[in-house]
């Protein structure tokens, strides 16, 4: 057997790896289910085959997840092997960022060398969205690995002119596809201008392979999607957040054009581009800001989950005055909301500007931490490699592969107005990682050749240090460990640049010296980033709207409490299941609530019994009122639980309204814990007493918010069981 030689690299590879692992391993079993929607999926998906191919929400595969399989069967098939439960469906997300840490290191050093690699690879583990990320049942560092791959062998292909490669490269952004749809497209641009600037073979040739390619992209990307429109309706669930039951239009709907800011809403009965106030009101300050409805959609989630007394949110929102990490702040643009991990559950309700990622909290802090040193990184790295037109070798090709993913993503989440959530910020990490890594080792070369070019370094790791400074500043009235960081960047990072141009200016070549202040920069601007990546090793994250932050650590327990931090209620709806149970005959849905949130997905968890819901927004059009009339009559369903989100409006209101009028309402003795509703009040009104920071929202699209999530109720249970249905 052929000896393992211990090297230098080899050890220090080992090191990064292991950081990676800890910050995406260590504790995670205190993520709970983390997005209790996508959770009870996966649940449903181990239940039958049928589940599993369709991704179906519940059970009897009445409505679909609004998202493709890939990374969904990835996570039942970990619950199958190591059991189901919060940390087997975290498992395939934790284990995709250890290994893209490990993939950005090998793409990054084939081309820029070892200490390239490592740094990049040491960048991306320590980047703070990307370990929240890592920690939660959300698929995108699945994509992000994907999309890696990706990009190794199209800087073969590139490099080489090999054919097999680019195919191999755009058959894996078509898998990608079924991770996460159109969001994997993000990278297209980079591996076709990549190919077609290449001049290893001829531009003929070229153009020939990327056609071909993108035949090969098209079809793995859209295989599973028609398959699934060619199946009879009859023959499968409903598809989830679509208008018309497919695939195809939820592709290009909810999760294409509603991305983009573009057209009306898919879901929400054509609420389109309606205007929203969200008042902040922090202390004594109060200030407005307007939104376009594609981005209050999470404000009107907020506002939904502050009565979601029966537990059990699908990861959701926290009730107002209240935001653990990642949770909304409301700080728009150069607002100090000081909460150490989140600002909006939508990143477009900050203003769109270039300036959108430096000064939003909950965006800022989650990734933008080495982005100065990324580009004017890169533009060392040009200026080092003499970048001309002519592509002809992989370090030029490297440099424009990394440069065209980081920049049309950077364009899209500072400008959008389309629904992205924070948390997609984890797609910018891997470009950002790689260009820095890059970069540092490319200014370290002009710096030891001297002349103007040898100022670059100094420089930029003062600007950088200064936009970390800059970033802490918002939370430093809000924890101690802010004042601590800033010390030690300033004196780490600040300091030593300063001696760098000090030596420079004297003409001191002592690169011994010049190295060691470099080395002890790069650690005070790591510190921060880690320490932030850290947090979430001690505190839980939210499941909806995964992010790291000092406010993990910070926040109290009757802050957190009830938060949808992917936890189930305890047993708030104890009661209501026990009921539900109790009575269960022959019923195939145990249970009928408008959407999928807080009852129905706790429901399926805990007992893998079929709820029957609206999907997500509780607005599907999944059946009609006399094929429900026909379901109550046949025995397969007996109660109907109105209001709460959804709150029986929307497209299925005559379900409802018809339920209401044709039931018997089942006293709230019987299935609704009062004890556990008075304390979850109690509770919520400490934590609202106690936030620094409050978020109340106003509107003018009333009717607009309530077809959207179907308004907010209170919620009555309705006994069917010999209901009339020729009425």
């Amino acid at each position: 057997m052929k000896k393992i030689k211990l090297t230098k690299e080899k050890i220090l590879l080992s090191l990064v790896l292991i950081l990676s692992a800890i910050l995406n391993f260590a504790n995670i079993s205190i993520e709970g289910y983390s997005n209790l929607y996508y959770a009870a999926g996966v649940k449903s998906m181990t239940m039958s085959l049928k589940n599993f191919f369709f991704v179906s929400f519940d059970p009897a595969s009445f409505v679909t997840i609004d998202k493709p399989p890939l990374g969904f069967w990835l996570q039942a098939i970990s619950a199958k092997i190591f059991g189901y439960s919060g940390w087997s469906i975290v498992l395939p997300q934790a284990l995709a960022g250890v290994i893209s840490v490990f993939v950005i290191y090998k793409i990054v050093k084939r081309s820029f060398g070892t200490t390239a690699g490592l740094l990049s690879a040491l960048f991306l583990a320590t980047t703070p969205m990307f370990v929240a990320v890592s920690r939660n049942n959300t698929c995108d560092n699945l994509l992000v690995l994907t999309l890696l791959i990706a990009c190794w062998f199209i800087s073969i292909a590139a490099e080489k002119g090999k054919f097999k490669y680019l195919l191999i490269s755009l058959a894996i952004v078509g898998v990608g596809f079924n991770i996460k749809m159109l969001q994997a497209y993000m990278i297209v641009p980079a591996i076709y201008l990549v190919y077609l600037l290449s001049s290893a073979i001829s531009l003929k040739k070229r153009i020939i392979h990327l056609i071909c390619g993108t035949l090969v992209l098209l079809v793995v990307s859209f295989s599973w999607a028609i398959v699934v429109d060619l199946i009879p309706a009859a023959n499968r669930p409903y598809v989830g957040s679509s208008t018309n039951n497919s695939e195809l239009e939820l592709i290009i709907g909810h999760n294409g054009l509603e991305r983009l800011g573009l057209g009306s809403s898919t879901t929400g009965g054509g609420i389109g581009k309606a205007k929203t106030q969200v008042k902040i009101t922090e202390g004594s300050k109060t200030s407005t800001t307007t939104t376009s409805n594609s981005a209050a959609k999470s404000t009107s989630s907020s506002a939904s989950a502050n009565t979601n007394a029966q537990g059990g949110m699908q990861g959701g929102t926290p009730p107002t005055g209240t935001r653990p990490s990642g949770m909304p702040s409301g700080a728009g643009p150069g607002g100090k909301s000081g909460g150490g991990g989140g600002n909006s559950s939508m990143g477009g309700s900050a203003v769109s500007s270039v300036t959108r990622l430096f000064v939003t909290t909950g965006m800022s802090d989650q990734i933008i931490w080495l982005f100065p040193i990324a580009v004017l990184g890169f533009l060392a790295s040009i200026l080092k490699e003499k970048f001309k037109p002519a592509f002809n070798n992989k370090r030029k090709l490297d440099l424009l592969l990394w440069s065209m993913w980081l920049i049309p993503e950077f364009i899209y989440f500072s400008f959008t107005t389309g629904l992205f959530h924070p948390y997609y910020l984890t797609m910018l990490a891997a470009p950002i990682a790689a260009l820095a890594g890059i970069g540092i080792v490319s200014m370290w070369e002009l710096y030891i050749e001297g002349g103007w070019k040898s100022w670059i370094l100094p420089v930029t790791l003062i600007v950088d240090g200064a936009l970390q400074l800059f970033v802490l500043s918002y939370f430093y009235s809000t924890s101690s460990i802010t004042k601590i960081l800033m010390i030690a960047l300033s004196i780490l990072c600040n300091a030593s640049s300063i001696i760098l141009i000090i030596l420079k200016l004297k003409k001191n070549n002592n690169l011994k010296l010049s190295k060691i202040l470099v080395g002890t920069a790069l650690i005070g601007l790591l510190i921060t980033p880690t320490v932030w990546s850290a947090t979430t090793l001690f505190g839980a994250e939210s499941g909806t709207f995964p992010a790291a932050g000092l406010s993990l650590i910070s926040s109290s327990k009757s802050e957190n409490a009830g938060m949808g931090m992917g936890s189930l209620s305890d047993s708030s709806n104890d009661k209501l299941t026990k009921f539900l149970l109790a009575n269960k005959t022959t019923e195939k849905y145990i249970l009928v609530t408008s959407s999928t949130n807080g009852i129905a997905s706790d429901i399926i968890i805990k007992t893998g019994e079929s709820v029957m819901t609206w999907g997500f927004f509780g607005t599907d059009k999944a059946i009609t009122l006399a094929q429900f009339k026909a379901l109550v009559k046949s025995g397969g369903v007996r109660y109907v639980m109105i209001g709460g989100q959804g709150g029986g409006g929307g497209s299925t209101s005559d379900i409802m309204t018809w339920a209401k009028k044709a039931g018997t309402l089942v006293a709230e003795s019987k299935w609704k814990d009062t004890t556990t509703t008075k304390a979850a009040t109690a509770t919520t009104k400490t934590a609202t007493a106690t936030s620094k920071t409050a978020v109340t929202t106003t509107t003018k699209t009333a009717n607009s918010m309530t077809q959207k999530f179907g308004g907010q109720t209170s919620q009555a249970l309705y006994d069917l069981k010999g209901a009339d249905t020729t009425k």
